[in-house]
């Protein structure tokens, strides 16, 4: 049985759970921690391609800075070499769930309640990331999980697809930026967009939720992209008249064409939803148009006076629907008169020098007063060139229009990692991983770094470089050393030279010996040992060796004079009456040599 493919030393690659334009979802197992991951890992077939690189690492980055019980949780990152092509990775906790397209696909039909507590949840994911400036653009029920305990989990944040994505796309500017039957309008006319365009998503599926299928559908992207632009979808309750009109209220007002009638935030969409669940108005109600309230008592909920005023708003809102008809006919007589203004379309600037540019839009009818010129980071565009503009390009539009051209002032400046400490390979990941380029690897001598460890780098750690700079490292090979030279036979003086020229110390004692005086016969460390500058080397001389007198072995000391030999006789007799006579030998003996 063949080994598991392993990524990064620890995730072992089961099976493929997921397929997507630009990537693909594995089943894994981390074996540090022994959990189950998924891992999203870019295509092969595009990880030549710098703008899949980097957009992959623009997801990577986006989730990672997310941390919220509502989206899926990023846990790590890495790059994987295929036949000498690094393939980024993203590691990502794994939700044991289905996804609502998954259930949409089984005909799983929700209770009303129960879609608009996933709703909610979706609401809170978005919520959390549009406060911290991230818009996912791709709100759909493939993106939406929930788990067996009922918990609601959005993933692929800053996902952007490729064109050949089994799931209808819309570009612009090659580049993806939604799903067609999820697509708010803005995003269909190829508008920038913004959070309430997620809203819009968001009620699309609602939408879906509650009525089993989406608002729009087509033969094309291009006719469901229309729709959105131009038609209203069918209230939820023609298609199951059980959906609550609060609800069928709240989808509508979400879907509206003109994003500033729309709820204006996810979290003011969260709380009319928690007001229609508590049973109380939602704000949806008194601002949706006729045909969305076009049911059979719509207000059995509420009072008699609030029927009666319910009834004098729609009565109004008529009122202003037949003026605007008759304004819109009045303009269209004009127009048919006059001519019209003239139009043009948007000439495609993308990549031209600002000069060109905006001499490209005066030549195609705009003149410069109606041109705002917008600098913003680009991580692919060079610095001084056009990205972009809005209304985009290919558009008809008026000449008098006000057209606002972006031009890149280069990718946007990110710290430089501190790699200090690495061994190589892990700092070439972390810095690479940061989006910097590799360059130059020099070694050099430390006290402080191990061996085999980087030291430093060029730009420096915490400095501020722009994505794809190339960074050089250097790497320790252990402290600076110096060889003990060989000072046998040396005078004192010789061999403080040589110390002296090694760049070390002597510390020089003497020593009885047979060799010439003044000369060495010792040394510690001993000769050709590598040791740190400075270090003292201990150096022993040899010292001629003290004479002594020749022993007289026939010259005897005589009894008395110096020290008692242990041999001396005990046995001798003291005259008679004398002091002592009555003391034992071995007292006489003392006695003699004190007395």
């Amino acid at each position: 049985m063949s080994q598991p493919r392993l990524l990064g030393g620890r995730y072992a690659l089961e099976d493929v759970i997921g397929r997507g334009g630009m990537a693909e979802v594995y089943r894994a197992r981390d074996q540090r921690l022994d959990r189950l991951v998924a891992i999203k890992s870019l295509r092969t077939d595009l990880a030549r391609d710098h703008t899949f690189q980097a957009r992959f690492r623009r997801e990577a980055q986006s989730a990672a800075s997310l941390n919220h019980p509502s989206i899926i949780a990023v846990y790590d990152t890495g790059e994987d070499l295929v036949d000498g092509v690094g393939i980024p990775y993203i590691v990502m906790e794994y939700v044991d769930g289905r996804t609502l397209k998954e259930l949409l696909d089984d005909d799983r039909r929700l209770l009303p309640e129960r879609t608009a507590e996933i709703t909610d949840g979706i609401l809170r994911a978005l919520e959390y990331s549009h406060r911290n400036g991230i818009v996912h653009r791709d709100i759909k029920p493939a993106n939406v999980m929930l788990t067996p305990q009922a918990e609601v989990k959005v993933m692929d944040f800053g996902i952007a697809r490729t064109t050949d994505d089994s799931q209808a796309t819309m570009t612009q500017t090659s580049q993806v930026i939604g799903t067609a039957q999820y697509l708010s309008p803005e995003q269909a006319r190829g508008e920038r967009v913004d959070a309430r365009s997620d809203i819009y998503s968001t009620g699309c599926v609602l939408y879906e939720l509650l009525t089993g299928g989406p608002p729009f559908t087509g033969d094309s992207p291009v006719s469901i992209a229309y729709q959105h632009v131009r038609e209203d979808p069918v209230p939820p309750s023609q298609l199951d008249p059980e959906i609550p009109s609060w609800l069928e209220a709240v989808a509508l007002r979400s879907m509206t064409k003109d994003r500033e009638q729309r709820y204006q935030s996810a979290e003011e969409m969260r709380e009319d939803i928690q007001r229609g669940l508590q049973g109380m108005p939602t704000a949806a109600a008194t601002t949706t148009l006729p045909a969305a309230n076009d049911r059979p008592e719509p207000y059995d909920e509420y009072d008699e006076d609030e029927r009666r005023e319910g009834s004098g708003g729609k009565a109004a809102l008529w009122v202003l629907l037949a003026l605007a008809v008759l304004a819109a006919l009045i303009f269209a007589g004009w127009l048919l008169m006059s001519g019209g203004p003239e139009t043009t379309t948007v000439p495609d600037v993308e990549g031209m020098s600002q000069e060109e540019a905006e001499s490209e839009l005066n030549s195609a009818g705009f003149s410069d007063g109606d041109i705002t010129v917008e600098e913003q980071n680009d991580d692919e565009v060079p610095e001084g060139d056009a990205i972009e503009t809005d209304p985009s390009a290919e558009r008809e539009v008026s000449t008098d229009s006000e057209i606002t051209l972006f031009v890149s002032t280069g990718p946007g400046s990110v710290d430089v990692p501190d790699v200090s400490g690495m061994t190589r390979d892990d700092a070439t990941a972390e810095l690479q991983d940061a989006g910097f380029q590799i360059g130059s690897t020099s070694q050099e001598t430390s006290e402080d770094v191990e061996e085999g460890r980087v030291t430093r780098t060029d730009p420096e750690a915490g400095s501020q470089a722009d994505p794809e700079t190339t960074v050089d490292m250097w790497v320790s090979e252990g402290a600076e050393t110096v060889q003990v030279p060989d000072l046998s036979g040396m005078t004192q003086e010789e061999a403080e030279s040589a110390l002296e020229d090694a760049d070390l110390d002597g510390s020089f004692e003497s020593q009885q010996s047979e060799e010439p005086a003044g000369t060495v016969i010792g040394q510690d460390p001993g000769a050709n040992s590598e040791v740190e500058p400075g270090s003292t080397v201990n150096v022993t001389l040899a010292e001629e060796q003290a004479s002594t007198p020749p022993e007289d072995d026939d010259e005897e000391s005589p009894p008395g004079d110096g020290e008692t030999p242990d041999d001396w006789p005990t046995d001798i007799p003291w005259p008679p009456g004398s002091e002592g006579d009555d003391q034992e030998p071995e007292e006489r003996r003392g006695s003699l040599v004190t007395g």
